[in-house]
């Protein structure tokens, strides 16, 4: 009985710990990108600038910092080749360049934007008989990314390297649309601990469990009436799915009543004010609902006594015309369903 305990109570201490919050960009990702480049050599005699294709790959990690984003990533721009005119009359020099560097990225993420500048260091190599051997330089970049699924943004980037080598320099400046795929969000607790704590939990009991009530929190007796437990606007940021640091307590109370109430069910549904279009809204108030079921997990409740539903701005609260009645209707609503013979060993 001892041990048993004893391993309940360590995976329960595992699943119970928890990273702090991430932004919407916080974690590893690669991407593909492609666009337009513009690209000239300062030499003598000097080629004109022109625009030619380019295709992109990059890959990198975020941290958050605050309310700052810090990251690195290494990338690879192969710039088509293109004729450009030369100032010699009637002579013509046909080249493109591959880029390779890494950078440094700062963002200030808000909800699902990320707004964000680069600066790194890469090296151009010229493809094509009109330009030889490679050179290296500072490279620079702004950008805007947009969240637009769990795993999946897009962004629109400018970036520039003049790269110097023997008193030739070449300018390339790129304008690009890219896709990028993030690998963890949710996140949720590890396999083998969560492997363990199932394990635990249902090992046979040496004795019946007993009869006597539990205490319960003014959330429980919610849950146990099968009203709804709302997470308010408080919890939410505006245009977002992350869950802020408010939403804890109320939510290790309803993973506590889960844990005591095996058979119990939860039901979570995802609500928005009227800001933005019915399509947006739906899918955010999707995401608000998967935030919660992916917190619930990780503490621990299993993923298939939860089901979610959103309900976009069907279903306010309150006045959508003020600021106060647009962040209660910026919720999350979590109700139980459980068995009359759970409720019966309950004093309200």
């Amino acid at each position: 009985m001892k041990k048993n305990t004893l391993v309940v109570a360590l995976a329960a201490a595992l699943l119970t710990m928890s990273a702090a919050q991430a932004s919407e960009f916080a974690g590893g990702y690669l991407g593909l990108k492609a666009g337009q480049n513009r690209s000239d050599v300062s030499a003598v005699p000097s080629f004109a600038g022109k625009n030619a294709t380019t295709f992109g790959l990059e890959g990198g990690y975020n941290w958050d910092i605050n309310s700052f984003l810090l990251g690195v990533s290494a990338f690879a721009d192969f710039n088509q080749k293109a004729t450009h005119a030369t100032s010699v009359p009637a002579t013509f020099a046909n080249y493109g360049t591959d880029v390779y560097g890494l950078d440094a990225k700062l963002g200030l993420p808000s909800g699902n934007w990320l707004p964000y500048a680069k600066l790194g260091y890469g090296s151009a190599r010229g493809t094509g008989l009109s330009l030889a051997g490679s050179g290296s330089g500072a490279h620079l970049g702004l950008g805007v990314e947009y969240k637009f699924a769990s795993h999946w943004s897009v962004a629109g980037e400018f970036t520039n390297i003049s790269a110097k080598n023997n008193g030739i320099k070449v300018n390339n400046n790129n304008l690009t649309i890219g896709l990028n795929y993030y690998f963890n969000e949710p996140s949720v607790a590890p396999a083998a601990v969560a492997a363990v704590a199932a394990a635990a939990v249902v090992a046979p009991a040496p004795t019946p469990a007993p009869e006597a009530a539990p205490a319960v929190s003014d959330t429980w007796k919610t849950l146990l009436e099968e009203k709804p437990v709302t997470l308010k606007g408080t919890n939410f940021d505006f245009d977002s799915a992350k869950l802020r640091p408010a939403a804890d307590a109320k939510l290790t109370e309803v993973a506590e009543f889960a844990a005591t109430y095996k058979d119990a069910k939860l039901d979570v549904s995802g609500h928005t004010d009227s800001v933005g279009s019915d399509t947006y809204n739906q899918k955010l108030s999707e995401r608000r609902a998967n935030s919660v079921k992916a917190y619930l997990v990780k503490k621990g409740v299993a993923a298939d006594r939860i089901v979610t539903e959103g309900y976009g701005e069907t279903k306010p609260v309150a006045d959508n015309k003020t600021k106060e009645g647009r962040a209660e209707n910026r919720r999350v609503e979590i109700r139980s369903v459980i068995k009359e013979e759970t409720k019966v060993r309950v004093n309200p």
